[in-house]
């Protein structure tokens, strides 16, 4: 039926445009020119700079052909180059696939060919994996060099392409004009998965859900036109869990940093008076145990926000002293990253440390941009009781879920049954209303914020000429969270040693992937012959 308020009031173009995130940048530069955008060493970039190099960018692209439904990925670490793909590859309407700088050849050629990259922007750094990857392709895509004079001279440094960045950029101009997307539904980026079952998937973003996600860090976060943001977070991770947009939104300062180490995370905290950062546990794992002589003091709080497994209590009693204040966030790249936060309550600060750490540990409430999350039987959907005790799925809804699964009809009717995000974490809902995850399905090892499969890692040990039985587990990792745990069985005439099979892994996938622990002996089984994990999981946290 049709009411008053649906005749004659339709939508038109003085009363809508669809929601994207490249408007962001278009309102920055026209409101603050001047100010400093970007911070990369010594180099500063304005904001009406910043979007001029967008703008040529974009128009680079389109005069190579590249438009909308094409895909331009681009391998590199937290430089400008990255951070300005992420505003032109969608003004020209082309989709944006920043690809994991820790991968090893053959997952990067997978990649590149499953996306039918149209053009590859890559850091020199990587070129030992670049060159072999596209080897391994029938059709590579035509490459562009990044030279940044940052990188470390005894890195990589081989140039494959036939143009470097600044003279692709050379190719555009700055006047061109362009438009923003005529549907907020159409593509705008593709982030890859580390895959659970062979190889990843691919994770495709639209710009409605960019441009909330982005607007939702904001506010959850508390950015302004005064933060000042440093990138320990990857890029490549989520669009930088979208705060590549988020910061910009506000007109705030990005700081690039090529390398998560301390030593230049507290200096870049020191020389340009960092508000807010990201990363992983492992990140304030690694400020907390920096030596004396490079930690600095600083007379601001800075704001961090973490994911992945809970910081031990002690980590974020430490992250406190130096002057930081930790926000637990949770989400996955279907959700475009945080989709949860452990939002403080006033009642927390009288609670004893330890007590205070278990709240703040939690994987909290949705984001203010999220329509729903629940904790659920993952057969029915239906709610588990929000009693602290009861293990269900968390599932998510909203506008800032992935479109689905590039090319994976499959994986992606199965991510979305019951209309629901399945993503596939086991955790209880507290009284109070804040879900904590108590475990994950699937058998995901999570290593200093990057997913790990326990079937790839078993299929590359299960290559290995002296291994009979295999199975993958996740161990306990002071620094990292979690490492990579092996149990093998060894054929009986087979002599191998632990550092062998570790060495054997770290040249058949990327190194982050291999075991840093391998236990010998049987199998424990059930009576069908199944890997009986969970005690598997019991031995290694003995370990």
């Amino acid at each position: 039926m049709t009411g008053a308020y649906d005749t004659g009031l339709d939508r038109n173009p003085a009363n809508y445009a669809p929601l994207t995130p490249l408007g962001f940048i278009e309102r920055a530069a026209t409101v603050y020119p001047d100010k400093t955008a970007v911070i990369h060493g010594a180099g500063r970039t304005s904001y009406a700079e910043f979007y001029r190099r967008c703008r040529r960018m974009a128009s680079a692209l389109r005069g190579r052909g590249i438009g909308r439904g094409d895909t331009v990925s681009v391998m590199a670490p937290n430089v400008p180059a990255l951070l300005e793909a992420n505003f032109g590859v969608a003004m020209a309407g082309a989709v944006l696939n920043a690809i994991n700088t820790r991968l090893d050849a053959a997952t990067v050629a997978f990649i590149l060919g499953h996306c039918g990259a149209k053009l590859l922007i890559g850091d020199t750094e990587y070129s030992d994996v670049i060159g072999p990857a596209l080897a391994a392709m029938p059709e590579p895509p035509p490459m562009v060099d990044l030279d940044d004079p940052l990188r470390l001279p005894d890195k990589g440094g081989d140039r494959l392409g036939r143009t470097d960045y600044e003279a692709f950029l050379d190719e555009g101009s700055a006047d061109a004009a362009w438009d923003g997307p005529a549907d907020e539904w159409q593509a705008c980026a593709l982030n890859y998965t580390s895959g659970t079952t062979g190889n990843p998937k691919g994770v495709v973003f639209h710009h409605r859900g960019a441009f909330l996600n982005a607007l939702g860090n904001a506010i959850s976060f508390g950015l302004d036109r005064e933060t000042v943001y440093l990138w320990t977070l990857p890029m490549f991770h989520c669009n930088g869990w979208t705060y590549t947009w988020a910061v910009t939104a506000v007109a705030g300062t990005h700081v690039c940093l090529r390398r998560v180490e301390p030593e230049p995370i507290f200096a870049q905290i020191k020389a340009h008076r960092v508000t807010h950062m990201c990363g992983a546990p492992v990140v304030l794992n690694m400020l907390v145990h920096a030596p004396d002589r490079i930690k600095q003091r600083f007379d601001h709080v800075v704001e961090v926000a973490t994911g992945g497994a809970a910081p031990p209590s002690a980590v974020m009693t430490a992250m406190q002293a130096m002057g930081f204040r930790v926000t637990h966030l949770y989400g996955l790249t279907e959700s475009y990253g945080p989709a949860t936060l452990c939002a403080w309550q006033e009642a927390w600060d009288d609670l004893p440390p330890d007590q205070r750490a278990a709240m703040t540990a939690r994987q909290g409430v949705r984001y203010l941009t999220l329509d729903a999350v629940r904790v659920a039987d993952p057969e029915r959907a239906v709610e588990v009781p929000s009693d602290g005790a009861t293990i269900g799925e968390v599932m998510l809804r909203g506008n800032t879920i992935m479109k689905g699964y590039l090319g994976n009809p499959a994986a992606t009717e199965a991510a979305f049954r019951h209309g629901w995000l399945h993503t596939g974490d086991l955790a209880v809902r507290h009284p109070d209303g804040y879900i904590e995850i108590k475990d994950r399905s699937k058998d995901i090892i999570i290593s200093g914020g990057e997913n790990i499969s326990s079937i790839e890692v078993e299929e590359v040990l299960f290559r290995h000429p002296a291994i009979l039985e295999a199975a993958v587990v996740a161990r306990p990792d002071p620094k990292w969270g979690e490492s990579v745990c092996a149990f093998v069985t060894a054929l009986p005439e087979a002599a191998v040693s632990e550092p062998e099979i570790i060495d054997y892994c770290r040249d058949n996938m990327a190194h982050f992937k291999a075991p840093k622990t391998v236990v010998f002996g049987p199998l424990p089984k059930t009576a069908t012959g199944k890997v009986q994990k969970f005690v598997l999981r019991r031995r290694a946290k003995a370990l």
